[in-house]
């Protein structure tokens, strides 16, 4: 992903989706698609001003077998998507779910998640992409001055999505009928733009359904899941996949959304270490086990792609930090390592 790190998750990079094995899916005639949608997400464009914080609203009805899934990805802000009917492999932070009919996803913009395994069986879904103003777990929600719930209801419900990160359940019998009722919209052939009052009425009864099903799974919540060390302590999870970034702290610190002070205490916090010499430890960890597991890699390709400047620079902390150079540690051998 690009910057900023709410894009990064588990040693690969991830865009906000724009959904392209579905465009070139739905072109070719091997599903059928509804959608209305801004920037790349696929479908009708939406006129400029109108339900502007709805990012994408669709349904697919895949009616075999698809030769496509969805990568890794993050959204443009909340996702909820119901499967109406079939199966759909889903997973979201390394976990993995076989949806079936039924089935509601909820995940936050930060969340990486992908449909498919890698391609995805027959299905029939709908989805809504909200713009809730969020793009890190410690931001405060904001909903559309359009949303009727009361100001109880909002924080409630941001609360309820915020402090807790289950991302699948059994939708009730309001929920499926608010998702069909999206479904049937977008196939009245109206558009986004003489639909505009239908859809925020749509989107309101799927976000008052959501909050009453959610209410009603008596969900242990945790506040740590809403504060700043929960973004450093993700952050630092996923550094092992992008060492050869050129990080400073800085960097680090501004991907994580806060001020180098404040992260440099969550990391010490966390690690024991200053954010520069946890990176560093990173590096030289990994380095060591390229070395071995990668014996065809030169000593400069390991160096680089650790994220060290230079070969010269390599060997000089790696001889600090092991009292080998880089090829007497490769010559060393595993066995005795």
């Amino acid at each position: 992903m690009p910057a900023p790190l709410r894009f990064r998750e588990g040693g690969r990079v991830y865009v906000a989706d724009s959904c392209e094995p579905l465009k070139r899916a739905a072109r070719a005639g091997e599903l059928e698609l509804k959608a209305w949608g801004r920037g790349s997400y696929p479908g009708t464009p939406f006129p400029p001003r109108r339900a502007r914080e709805v990012r994408s609203v669709g349904v697919w009805d895949a009616r075999r077998p698809q030769s496509w899934g969805l990568p890794w990805h993050t959204n443009e802000g909340l996702e909820l998507t119901y499967v109406a009917r079939g199966r759909v492999p889903f997973a979201v932070e390394g976990r993995a779910f076989h949806l079936t009919r039924g089935a509601l996803t909820i995940t936050r913009p930060w969340q990486p998640h992908r449909l498919g395994d890698p391609a995805l069986p027959a299905n029939r879904l709908v989805w809504i992409i909200l713009d809730v103003g969020v793009y890190r777990p410690n931001q405060a929600w904001v909903w559309p001055d359009w949303l009727l719930c009361s100001r109880e209801d909002r924080a409630r419900l941001a609360t309820l999505l915020r402090h807790n990160d289950r991302p699948v359940f059994p939708a009730d019998r309001r929920c499926a009928d608010a998702f069909e009722s999206l479904a049937e919209l977008l196939g009245s052939g109206g558009g986004p733009a003489a639909s505009e009052t239908l859809l925020k009425l749509t989107v309101n009864e799927i976000l008052v359904a959501t909050l009453r099903m959610l209410e009603r799974q008596d969900l242990p919540l945790d506040r740590s899941l809403g504060q700043s060390q929960r973004l450093v302590r993700e952050f630092l999870r996923a550094l092992p996949g992008h060492l050869d970034e050129h990080w400073t702290l800085a960097s680090m610190a501004e991907a994580c959304g806060l001020h180098r002070t404040r992260f440099a205490h969550h990391c010490r916090q966390i690690t024991s270490l200053n954010p520069v010499a946890l990176l560093n430890a990173r590096r030289l960890e990994a380095a060591r086990r390229l070395l071995l597991e990668a014996p065809q890699r030169s000593v400069t390709e390991v160096a680089l792609s650790c994220g060290f400047g230079s070969s010269q620079y390599f060997a000089t902390r790696f001889r600090r930090d092991q009292g080998l150079s880089p090829r007497q540690y490769r010559a060393r051998g595993p066995a005795r390592s």
